[in-house]
């Protein structure tokens, strides 16, 4: 048993065995769905949640005491660090445009992409402007395909990598849609940061069908482009789990984000507050039980006022308020299930790492069955990024 099928094992049961914590969505909550843990959260203040939330560690020994196993459900969340300091500094020429953490991100992430011959053919997958691509291909002097979906930043990742002077070329193809069979086919390493859900699937899929040499990817947005109501595993192993996981649960993964400014903070709050006071709203008036969702809508609302926020989510559910509401009374509720709702996310983030991991290891475990040889690590602080896995497969020939 290879040790990465050994963590899925044991992570795989332990989440199963924990999932009334976690596999639940705090804002259709009125109540705390553990009744246990109720006292333990009211104990704390906004602060506390505020600090607990930012340290895991601390978060994972609040709860050592309530939730059974949980300190080993983090020690399988736990992987290695391997972050190397740029071993070159970049002309000014390469690295204009792009902001200090983002140039940072890539410049971690390339340092784990030494080619292993030289004038290697990169594939750079879902490239955006070509960022990645640049930066391979300056400092490993590696030519590079570079493949993206929007035209506009195809033209411009052109025009600097025809500026500069660099080995890159660039297609427009909806990876989802095209056939890449022949880029693929080209290319001795497969590259793709924060290819988003489906997205870097399909490099998975494609690029272990044709058993390129070398695939390395750091996966995001695991939700996006699913395409059925609960995920579907990649390989074998994980397809024989008792854990059917949900939208609300691959987000849950997601959660573990940078600190935002104060102002977008305080809007973030506001907007959580006012959309469960429309929602208690909704369930008095209308005698619902269910949460009401409101479409999504620009920050600035959330600057005005109450009702007036109230009447537009109303006319978008195609409902008609009473004119006499105390919104003032409803906005009191929303601030109270906005307290409640951020304890009940305090619980689940003690999973959010372990589901990810758990993501990782799926499509990590996928690769070993196309016969690769599989490493995860962490390649930067997440303190850069949050996203900061790092999956590098490269292909045993003696296994085929």
């Amino acid at each position: 048993m290879s040790s990465l099928l050994a963590r899925f094992e044991a992570l795989d049961q332990l989440l199963y065995d924990t999932r009334q914590y976690w596999q639940c969505v705090a804002f259709a909550c009125d109540a705390y769905p553990w009744p246990e843990l109720a006292p333990v959260l009211e104990q704390l203040d906004d602060e506390d949640v505020q600090t607990l939330d930012a340290n895991e560690q601390q978060l994972v020994r609040y709860f050592a005491n309530y939730i059974p196993n949980i300190e080993q459900l983090s020690a399988l969340s736990v992987l290695d660090l391997r972050q190397q300091m740029p071993t070159q500094s970049l002309p000014f020429w390469l690295s204009n445009g792009i902001k200090g953490r983002k140039l940072t991100q890539l410049q971690t992430f390339v340092e784990q992409l030494a080619p292993q011959n030289h004038n290697e053919k990169v594939l750079e997958w879902c490239a955006g402007k070509g960022h990645l691509g640049r930066l391979l291909a300056h400092q490993y002097d590696v030519s590079v395909h570079s493949v993206e979906i929007q035209a506009h930043l195809c033209q411009q990742g052109e025009h600097l990598a025809q500026q500069f002077e660099l080995p890159i070329a660039f297609t427009q193809a909806d990876v989802l849609a095209d056939d890449c069979s022949a880029w693929i086919e080209g290319c001795e390493h497969a590259v793709a940061l924060h290819a988003c859900g489906g997205l870097h699937q399909a490099l998975i899929r494609q690029a272990s069908d044709v058993h390129t040499p070398r695939i390395s990817i750091s996966p995001c947005c695991y939700h996006l482009f699913l395409q059925h109501e609960y995920y579907q595993p990649m390989s074998e192993r994980a397809k024989q789990s008792k854990l059917n996981l949900q939208l609300s649960d691959l987000k849950l993964a997601l959660q573990q984000t940078v600190t935002a400014g104060q102002r977008v903070q305080r809007l973030r709050q506001t907007e959580v507050q006012w959309r469960l006071g429309f929602d208690q709203l909704v369930r008095d008036v209308f005698s619902k039980t269910d949460y009401t969702p409101v479409p999504s809508v620009g920050k600035q609302v959330f600057s005005g006022e109450f009702a007036d926020f109230c009447q537009w989510a109303a006319q978008q559910k195609g409902l008609a308020l009473p004119q006499a509401l105390n919104y003032e009374h409803y906005l009191a509720l929303g601030c109270q299930r906005k307290r409640m709702t951020d304890r009940i996310e305090l619980v689940r983030h003690l999973f959010r790492r372990a589901i990810e991991v758990w993501l990782v290891l799926d499509r990590a475990l996928y690769l070993q069955q196309a016969h690769y040889d599989v490493d995860i690590f962490e390649f930067c602080e997440p303190s850069l990024t949050p996203r900061n896995i790092l999956i590098d497969a490269r292909l045993n020939r003696e296994l085929m």
